[in-house]
Formats: C-alpha cells, sequence, structure tokens
C-alpha cells in the first residue's frame, strides 16, 4: 500500500474539518497508520479536534472517547504544546455544551480555566484562549466590558501571529458589540471582514454564520430583500450541510 506522510495527511482532514466535512475528515484520519508514539499523539489530536468542531456545528456528542485517546497519547508522549491543545479542546467541548444548554452556571469555573490558558506557548495560542475569554464573558457571565476587552486584545494577538481565523473570530464579536451599540457601520466593516477572512481560510461554518449577520445587518439597515436572499443561501447551504442552529437562525430571517 502506498504510505503518505502524516503532515499533509494531518492537514487535509483538518481542511476537510473547515469545509464542514466532519465525517470525511473523521475516515480519513483514522484511517491513517501511526507508526511511532509522536504520530500517534499527532493523529490523536487531529482527531479529537474534529470530534470538538463537528460537535459544536451539528450538536452531536463525539468528542468524549478521542478526548480519552488523546489524554492516553499525552501520557505515552508528554508534550507542553499538545497538552495545552488538550485542554483548550476540554474547553471548547466544554463550553459548547454549556452554551447549548444555556448553563450560565457553569461560566466562573470556564472562566478560571481559561484564564490559565491565556498563559500558552505562543501568540496564537494565547489569542485563542483570550477568544474564548470573551464568549464565555459574553454568554455565560454577562460581562460585556470584559469581553469586549478580551476580544480587543485576541484580535491584536491575531494580527501580530498571522492567524486569520482567530482575526475573525475576534472582528465577528466585536461587530456584535458594535451593531448592539447602533453603529451599523462599523459592524458591517467587522463583519465583512471577518467574513472575506473565513472565506480565504475554507471555514464553510464559519462563512455562512458571518452572512447570516450581514443578514441581519441588512436587515436592520431596511434592505429587506438583501437580507432575505442573503439567509435563503445560508439556509441552502446549511440544510446540505446538517448545522441545525443555522437552519433555525437564516430560516427565521427567511421570514
Amino acid at each position: 500500500m502506498t504510505q503518505i506522510a502524516l503532515s499533509p495527511l494531518i492537514r487535509s482532514g483538518l481542511c476537510l474539518m473547515r469545509a464542514g466535512r466532519w465525517d470525511d475528515a473523521t475516515q480519513l484520519l483514522a484511517a491513517a497508520q501511526a507508526d511511532t508514539a509522536s504520530e500517534r499523539l499527532a493523529l490523536a489530536l487531529a482527531l479529537a479536534e474534529v470530534a470538538v468542531d463537528q460537535d459544536f456545528a451539528q450538536q452531536t456528542d463525539n468528542a468524549g472517547s478521542r478526548l480519552v485517546v488523546l489524554a492516553e497519547a499525552l501520557s505515552e508522549t508528554p508534550d507542553a504544546c499538545a497538552g495545552w491543545d488538550f485542554a483548550f479542546l476540554q474547553l471548547r467541548k466544554d463550553y459548547g455544551t454549556a452554551l447549548v444548554a444555556g448553563n450560565r452556571a457553569a461560566g466562573p469555573e470556564l472562566a478560571e480555566r481559561v484564564g490559565q490558558l491565556r498563559t500558552a506557548p505562543d501568540e496564537s495560542r494565547s489569542g485563542h484562549a483570550t477568544f474564548y475569554a470573551g464568549v464565555i464573558a459574553d454568554n455565560l457571565l454577562e460581562q460585556p466590558d470584559e469581553a469586549f476587552a478580551a476580544y480587543t486584545t485576541a484580535l491584536d494577538l491575531g494580527e501580530r501571529s498571522g492567524d486569520d481565523l482567530l482575526v475573525s473570530l475576534a472582528l465577528r464579536h466585536l461587530g456584535d458589540h458594535a451593531h448592539t451599540a447602533g453603529d451599523l457601520a462599523l459592524a458591517r466593516a467587522h463583519w465583512e471582514r471577518s467574513t472575506e477572512l473565513r472565506q480565504k481560510v475554507g471555514h464553510l461554518l464559519g462563512a455562512l454564520a458571518q452572512q447570516t449577520l450581514l443578514a441581519v445587518l441588512a436587515r436592520d439597515e431596511g434592505n429587506l430583500a438583501a437580507s432575505k436572499a442573503l439567509a435563503t443561501e445560508v439556509n441552502r447551504w446549511s440544510n446540505q450541510a446538517h448545522i441545525p442552529w443555522l437552519q433555525a437562525q437564516s430560516a427565521d430571517l427567511m421570514s
């Protein structure tokens, strides 16, 4: 059988994940044969990331077993960066669960964990943890000022590290704060740039979520035809990708 180097295979799997093809990504990565302990760790980390991402997008519950395998691989091959990634994936999973359940009681514990993760191996990782500090403050703790400060810091860290996805995440939520404050022009600037960056990195879910916000903005600007047209396209895509919360949001805008 032809052998393929592991690094490009993992990159391909994560590209499939960003394209909303979680099952294909899992099948590709699970089919790989790891020859060393470090390769087993890399594969376990990639499979756990795909599972956590799918659980958030499609409201499935696949990540638990993948995180157990990752913990076992880390015990076999300790690695500081992979250890941070493991803790961050656990945080993402637990935040997604709390968000869907409306479990605000989980906020303080998650805030404590993410505060520890902000000390990270590099600026990109620190920025992603800082972004999650923002969404936890916004959505679970009702602390908008703290959230805004976290998003601003995450944006700076994303730009400094060249992490387009992190920049797009920060801009999405800074745009939401501008929209809440009634500054529709600033909201549009942030949301359009965020959309473009998500399209650049091939992030289907992210791009659709941003287009939904642009549909909201068009409605608030009084352009109902543009709002409905955008929402209709998002609804078609999210139906095909089986993303239930985007299906619901876009359906509301279509009506």
